[in-house]
């Protein structure tokens, strides 16, 4: 005998409705702020730490082709662009489909302006590692004490 759990049946539904809604083009409704795993979908999810010279961005990115993203810095603020391919739907029938696809954006504001000419970026086994150098008059700098 199955057991059944009412608050799982009310989120299974609540997904489904989710998707029947994106479907019909009524996605930007849902990211309204009271309904729970907001903060999950955004892509692509990132990773982002700091030191005194920089930032490390992390951003998984399975399946995209390096060739369709796009990366810019202006000031503090990061800007990636893309494309995840689709696969050929001709004569399939779906049963679930949980990977998205399509173009992507994604805006991160950094605490503090970047050196936009220094900027690396690497894309390997899905993660695209960037390095972003924080701008030479953020960067902490060490003062000289004279000793009288």
């Amino acid at each position: 005998m199955l057991s059944w759990n009412l608050i799982r049946e009310m989120e299974h539904l609540r997904r489904e409705m989710d998707e029947i809604f994106r479907g019909a083009g009524f996605g930007p409704m849902l990211d309204a702020p009271f309904l729970p795993g907001v903060g999950m979908r955004r892509y692509p999810k990132v990773n982002i730490r700091e030191d005194g010279d920089g930032f490390y961005l992390e951003a998984l990115l399975p399946g995209v082709d390096p060739k369709k993203l796009d990366m810019s810095v202006v000031g503090s603020t990061l800007t990636l662009s893309g494309e995840r391919g689709e696969e050929e739907n001709e004569g399939r029938t779906w049963h679930r489909r949980e990977r998205g696809a399509g173009k992507f954006l994604r805006t991160i504001e950094l605490p503090v302006d970047i050196d936009a000419n220094k900027v690396q970026a690497e894309y390997r086994n899905g993660v695209l590692r960037v390095t972003l150098p924080k701008a030479e008059q953020v960067r902490p700098k060490r003062i000289a004490i004279k000793a009288s």
